[in-house]
């Protein structure tokens, strides 16, 4: 007959599979039949761990409503079932809500900054088309100038050179 105990020649040490690092001989200052390796985590999920343990160090639990440990049902169990249900629908309801407005300012705002890209494509093209005209303008005016002043200079020129051929030598 057993007695609920487990006897030394009941359990064999086998490897897990899947596991590629050997298994670390045990030190002699440990009984332990298991040996605890702390899990090295990044910076990100290290952060992520202290904030889970600041969490639940902080917040209390509280459990409420909790049936006795008697076999039956008592008269009230089902007014506090009831109770229970609706509060869990309530919040359930409430984040259902919640998840919908964050769903709708998401995709607002992913809207808002296609429309604004739109509208500053739609203005860098406008800008462009003005200082390219702008610059047209500019460039015909210099060239107006340009001619303009030729044009001066050859009647200049041309008069000088005419006022010279028109006098004659005296005799």
């Amino acid at each position: 007959m057993s007695t609920g105990k487990p006897r030394d020649a009941d359990f064999q040490i086998v490897a897990a599979p899947g596991n590629s690092k050997p298994p670390l001989p045990p030190t002699a200052a440990s009984s332990a039949l298991v040996e605890y390796t702390p899990v090295v985590f990044k910076e990100e999920e290290e952060d992520l761990e202290v904030k889970l343990r600041r969490i639940i160090d902080n917040v209390p639990v509280r459990v409420s409503n909790t049936s006795g440990s008697s076999a039956g049902s008592g008269s009230g169990d089902f007014h506090q079932y009831r109770q229970m249900r609706r509060k869990e629908q309530d919040r359930l309801a409430r984040m259902e809500v919640d998840y919908q407005k964050r769903k709708e300012l998401a995709e607002f705002n992913l809207r808002r900054e296609e429309r604004l890209k739109a509208a500053e494509e739609r203005t860098a093209k406008k800008r462009a088309k003005r200082q390219k005209k702008k610059q047209r303008k500019k460039e015909k005016k210099i060239k107006l100038n340009a001619e303009g002043e030729q044009q001066r200079e050859k009647q200049e020129s041309s008069s000088d050179g005419d006022t010279d051929n028109n006098e004659e030598p005296a005799p």
